[in-house]
């Protein structure tokens, strides 16, 4: 039985023992997955040490055969096959063993899940206990006081009305503290009843957690063990091949499988040289390729004559054998008709011979002697006087399989034939020899390239968007998203109808463009009411798009510092405050009057402000309170990014509206302290605590909704831009301020009209609005429209993409909310804003 360590170590002046004990469990199951992490990380490496060794034995499988030493590279080869089916055996109980591991993952997170139900009476009582020793703290302090006053009113001898008075109130402060104390002594009763209950419940699950830990550490190094003796078996096979295989052994068996015979060389014997032999031997002797028995010998010229056609075949560029083969069937036919009926040179008539009717030769009759001596191809190697008679060679060109006769192939045909090949790459992995290894790290040229469409990488200065603008609007890069989002169905839409109340140009300066049909529809009616437009908490340094503004919200930094009231002192017993703030950047393109090309991206960051009097809490308790928070509305949200430094989360929770976190305060704390160190005179130091991407639908989820349109001729150019406020976009609708339109115009402006009124930029040929808060309270509920005429001295114009900015103060587009968990810890303020980021519209 374990001493109840839990039982005796977890209670403190503040109660905060249930809170480090819940946690902690929570804690065993993020040990148990970095178990499991750890154990697949040994199996990989396992896994790839294993294929490195049979990589290796096929190598020493492919070394030379040759020499003494080659039957050695048998023993590598069988050797290191066997190590590395060691290795894959450990693989191999690895992966079982770490799907026991996720089974008890598993069925921890169901355990946890329970006992947070059981606990829950707990949790309850604890918060209780905090809140009385709270509330009767703050009794207390109200009795003393209380009593001192009406005792210093009776020494100073003040009206006996004052004195009573002061005595009516120190008696309902003295009940007020009774009633507390009683309080106090009942939550206690319950707190240490409950506590002592959980604290064991907390501490024989950290029992079974650990034991069923070591078991699995257990099981993982008996794997890994024998494995081990199984290696050190090989190793020892391996020296006992080695010494088994000796030098004599090896010599012995190149001799035996190399040897080339026993028998020497036998005595030669001098010989005396015979003349007539020798003088026999001495006649040139002449080669013949081909013979056939039973037929005269006839000329030997075919060995030249091939000699001579190979020639020039080879001349005209045609491979050997390239341009017919032997018949050997009708050979002796064409050679008898084509040789023998034709007349010898440098012999006289009687020489001819004599021909049958078919006009094969007939045969004269010559003894072996004259034969021998006479004919042009006697030789003195003939085995006999009947020899074997040459046949004629015929070159025939080759036929195609069609039987189809064609004309031999040209010099330029084969070029061009042989230019036509493509070499297929090697499949092989080998790189070859005259190829470096740094050619091969360089990257393929790609045949062709995709056009990115997406938002994030669009400029609406760039050349390609806007043709002739000579300046660039400066803007903050936001990350690219993972997909593009899904566009809308047409006709979703609700726009707004033409202003009636704007004042109108005289006829003729504002037309071209107004006959265009709007994409809006009438719009929507609703009698709901909109907010009151709230003035901002302090005031925003607003920029100019005119004069390079940037694009995209202010992004808070990770550690940074608030210009706040001087910084609080903190009592132990005070609950600690702390502030959030939630900013959301909308990224959207517009792309004509279409609503279902529109790209919508919108990203979030949520981060928590500390005071500087919390560090010191924080660092003079070794135990304090476990700051805990759920996220709320969740379930708006696609993506959530927490920092994994500070935070953890419970993924075993259902609730997908909402999700709990709470920090690692060791991180935090060390997190804090450093950021005193580096600026210690700050009132609050700010962190960065998660980011997330808000779910989109759309044109729908835009704000403010844009359609732009563009009537270019070589003269003038008109300018129409549409736009409607969105409150469904908003989780709460709030004002749009400080809202901005910068547009790129070329083509040489001259002359500029609009309404309402813009500012032209001359060096940067870019016409700007800046409108009022829009808003339900709006006219035309947010709806209306901006228009205007360019006089050019070098048109047409170039439709280029415009850029809008807008903010606003108070609300946020995915409504996402914190709410603080258990107690020590109060939620002192929470700000909320919305900015653009890349917002643009073309044509």
């Amino acid at each position: 039985m374990i001493t109840p360590y839990f039982l005796e170590n977890f209670w403190g002046e503040k109660n905060n023992g249930f809170d480090v004990l819940y946690h902690n469990m929570k804690h065993g199951q993020i040990s148990s997955k970095e178990l499991t992490d750890f154990i697949r990380e040994r199996s990989t490496i396992e896994e790839a040490y294993a294929r490195s060794m049979t990589k290796l034995a096929k190598s020493a499988g492919n070394f030379s055969q040759l020499g003494t030493f080659a039957p050695v590279w048998d023993v590598f080869k069988s050797s290191t096959e066997k190590l590395a089916s060691c290795h894959m055996e450990l693989v191999r109980k690895l992966q079982e063993l770490i799907k026991e591991v996720q089974k008890y993952v598993e069925e921890q997170a169901k355990a946890h899940k329970k006992t947070k139900e059981e606990v829950a009476s707990t949790l309850e009582a604890v918060q209780n206990i905090q809140t009385t020793s709270q509330a009767l703290q703050k009794s207390k302090e109200i009795y003393n006081a209380k009593t001192v006053e009406q005792e210093r009113l009776r020494k100073e001898g003040a009206t006996q009305r004052d004195v009573d008075k002061a005595g009516v109130k120190a008696k309902k402060a003295t009940e007020t503290y009774k009633s507390y104390v009683e309080k106090y002594a009942t939550a206690k009763s319950e707190f240490e009843q409950k506590m002592a209950e959980t604290a064991q419940k907390f501490q024989d699950i950290e029992e079974s957690h650990i034991l069923h830990m070591k078991e699995i550490i257990q099981s993982y190094s008996q794997s890994v063990d024998e494995t081990h003796i199984q290696i050190g078996e090989l190793h020892n096979e391996f020296v006992r091949n080695i010494e088994n295989t000796s030098v004599e052994s090896l010599i012995q068996k190149l001799a035996e499988s190399k040897g080339t015979g026993k028998e020497r060389p036998g005595p030669i014997e001098f010989e005396e040289c015979n003349t007539a032999i020798a003088t026999e031997g001495a006649k040139p002797r002449k080669r013949k390729p081909f013979g056939i028995p039973g037929r005269r010998k006839d000329k030997d010229t075919d060995s030249t004559e091939s000699t001579e056609v190979e020639a020039a075949n080879t001349a005209n560029g045609a491979p050997p054998g390239y341009y017919g083969a032997i018949d050997i069937q009708n050979a002796h036919e064409t050679e008898e008709r084509q040789t023998w009926l034709k007349p010898t040179t440098g012999k006289s008539q009687q020489n001819v011979p004599q021909v049958d009717a078919e006009g094969f030769c007939i045969r004269p009759e010559v003894n072996e002697n004259d034969a021998k001596e006479n004919s042009f191809y006697s030789s003195s190697d003939s085995e006999d006087e009947d020899e074997p008679r040459k046949f004629h060679v015929e070159i025939k060109p080759v036929q195609p399989n069609n039987g189809t006769h064609q004309n031999r192939a040209t010099i330029d045909e084969l070029k061009a034939s042989i230019g036509n090949i493509i070499l297929s790459p090697s499949t092989s992995g080998q790189m070859r020899r005259n190829q470096s290894s740094d050619e091969l790290a360089k990257p393929r040229v790609p045949t062709s390239y995709e056009l990115n469409n997406d938002l994030l990488s669009l400029d609406p200065f760039s050349p390609t968007l806007a043709a002739g603008s000579s300046s660039s609007v400066s803007s903050s890069t936001v990350p690219v998203p993972n997909r593009p989002t899904t566009p809308l169905t047409a006709g979703a839409l609700v726009p707004p109808p033409r202003p009636s109340s704007r004042p109108k140009l005289p006829t003729g300066k504002l037309t071209g463009i107004n006959e265009i049909v709007r994409p809006f529809s009438p719009p929507k009616t609703s009698n709901a009411s909109p907010p009151p437009s709230a003035p901002l908490a302090r005031a925003e340094s607003s920029s100019s798009l005119s004069s390079n503004a940037s694009l995209s919200a202010g992004n808070t930094p990770t550690v940074g510092t608030s210009r706040g009231p001087s910084p609080v002192t903190l009592a132990s017993q005070d609950a600690l405050p702390i502030a959030v703030a939630f900013t959301e950047s909308v990224n959207a393109y517009f792309k004509g009057a279409d609503p279902t090309k529109c790209i919508v991206k919108i990203t979030g960051d949520m981060t928590l402000s500390f005071p500087m009097g919390i560090i010191k809490v924080f660092t003079t308790n070794p135990s304090p309170a476990v700051l805990t928070f759920k996220l709320k509305n969740t379930s708006r949200l696609e993506q959530i990014l927490p920092n994994q430094q500070l935070l953890y989360s419970d993924p075993s929770q259902s609730d997908s509206n909402s999700k709990d976190f709470w920090f690692n305060m060791q991180a935090l704390t060390s997190y804090l302290r450093k950021a005193s160190d580096q600026n210690p005179s700050a009132s609050y130091y700010n962190v960065d605590i998660l980011k997330y991407q808000v779910l989109s639908d759309g044109i729908h989820s835009t704000p403010l909704n844009l359609a732009v349109y563009w009537k270019c001729t070589p003269s003038t150019t008109d300018l129409r831009v549409d736009y409607r406020y969105n409150p469904d976009s908003m989780f709460s609708p709030w004002p749009l301020s400080n809202v901005q339109i910068l547009v790129p115009v070329d083509g040489g402006v001259t002359n500029m009209q609009s309404l309402p009124n813009s500012i032209w930029n001359s060096e940067q040929n870019k016409c700007l609005w800046k409108l009022s808060d829009i808003s339900e309270k709006s006219e035309n509920e947010g709806a209306g429209s901006l228009r205007a005429k360019f006089e050019l001295s070098n048109g047409p114009s170039n439709p280029s993409t415009l850029a809008v900015q807008f903010m606003s103060e108070g609300s946020t587009l995915s409504g996402v909310d914190m709410e603080l968990q258990g107690a020590g810890y109060r939620l002192s303020l929470s700000k909320k804003r919305f900015a653009t980021g890349r917002y643009m519209a073309d044509c």
